[in-house]
């Protein structure tokens, strides 16, 4: 069999790498097409996954649009080539390759806001999944698994915390630190987001300074750390959830890490303006849980960081929340290789079952054309 993957952003690395292997290890022939975006194509390198690399974009709002056109015939002439018998992915680009292909696609999906992309998309695919959070109707196709995408990697299955990387990062063996995560809301669903502004960033960072070290990971890269207590998070990419699972606190105003945070056990505090009665239901699931804090205001952020670092049962309470947690949560990459295996007919699989529409809630408004 021949799989194709889309790797749009770093997250889809992470999301397809262990499946990738796997399938490769049961003679299957795989391809990966990837935007150069980020640290993308620095995963991929790192994790000796061979990929084509369709089109690049920057985090600028404009720079995907501008691309788009491109990014598309290139994604269809190297698919066609490929020839593959499926194809996964998040969004338009997978969809729209397998139509052009002529190969069934399965789309993994975990983002409610992207709505134009799920319009675009969805019609498209053999097979919709979502985390059974979604609280969003994507029609006939659509099934569920418990718990999130990110269980592809961090599942407690699959994920070995590295026991050097306190050393790499130069930090002591008992030595407290936070790490902040700064969005460069550059992406389509961004449109009229906001997080943690400049002047909000150097005064948390000064904040947290006196409780623990604190390491900056700023996707946009906008953020001068000259005379501020904190560092940049300098190690190379891959080793990002080594450093989150060894940390005291997460404070980031972007998604993804804040539920990987969460699956690793670490404490995360999210401040967005996705936050609010319209929220994405993973995050409202995670905070239901006891893993993660949504909050609005900024002086929230301040108060709650503090306490979370100064209470010292702290981590005892977060790594046992998080292990009753993933007691019952899918191992998300045995999952992929399944759907693989069946083609995208997914429905005698026993660890997915349909969307059930009864416990859908109003849709989220927002613009996308490009899932997460």
């Amino acid at each position: 069999m021949k799989y194709l993957f889309f790797t749009n952003t770093p997250a889809h690395v992470h999301l397809y790498k262990h499946a990738v292997q796997a399938l490769r290890e049961e003679g299957h022939e795989t391809l990966i097409l990837a935007r150069d975006y980020t640290c993308t194509i620095d995963l991929l390198d790192w994790y000796d996954l061979s990929y084509e690399v369709y089109g690049y974009c920057d985090t600028s709002k404009g720079s995907l649009l501008s691309r788009l056109p491109a990014h598309y015939v290139r994604a269809f002439r190297l698919a066609r080539r490929f020839d593959p018998d499926l194809i996964f992915g998040m969004g338009s680009y997978a969809a729209h390759t397998g139509a052009v292909a002529r190969a069934p696609t399965v789309l993994l999906i975990d983002s409610e806001p992207a709505s134009l992309d799920h319009t675009v998309s969805t019609p498209f695919a053999r097979t919709i999944l979502t985390p059974n959070t979604f609280r969003k109707d994507l029609g006939d196709n659509h099934y569920v698994f418990p718990g999130f995408k990110e269980c592809a990697y961090l599942h407690p299955d699959i994920y070995t915390p590295n026991p050097s990387i306190r050393d790499r990062l130069g930090l002591g063996a008992d030595e407290p630190y936070a790490i902040v995560r700064l969005n460069a809301f550059g992406s389509q669903h961004d449109v009229g987001k906001r997080g943690i502004t400049g002047e909000q960033r150097h005064h948390l960072i000064e904040r947290l300074s006196e409780e623990a070290t604190i390491l900056v990971s700023d996707e946009g890269d906008d953020t001068d750390l000259e005379g501020l207590p904190a560092r940049p998070f300098d190690l190379h990419p891959a080793l990002i959830h080594d450093a989150l699972a060894e940390a005291e606190l997460l404070v980031a105003d972007t998604q993804t890490m804040v539920t990987e945070a969460a699956l690793l056990g670490t404490p995360a505090i999210r401040s967005n303006s996705f936050v609010g009665d319209s929220d994405m239901g993973n995050f409202v699931e995670l905070e239901d849980q006891g893993l993660i804090h949504n909050v609005a205001a900024f002086d929230d952020v301040l108060e709650l960081s503090i306490s979370l670092l100064r209470d010292e049962r702290t981590d005892e309470k977060w790594q046992r929340r998080r292990n009753d947690y993933l007691s019952n949560k899918a191992n998300l990459t045995d999952l992929i290789v399944d759907v693989a295996s069946v083609r995208g007919h997914v429905e005698e699989l026993e660890s997915l079952s349909l969307f059930k529409r009864a416990s859908s809630s109003k849709p989220v408004a927002a613009v996308s054309v490009n899932g997460d």
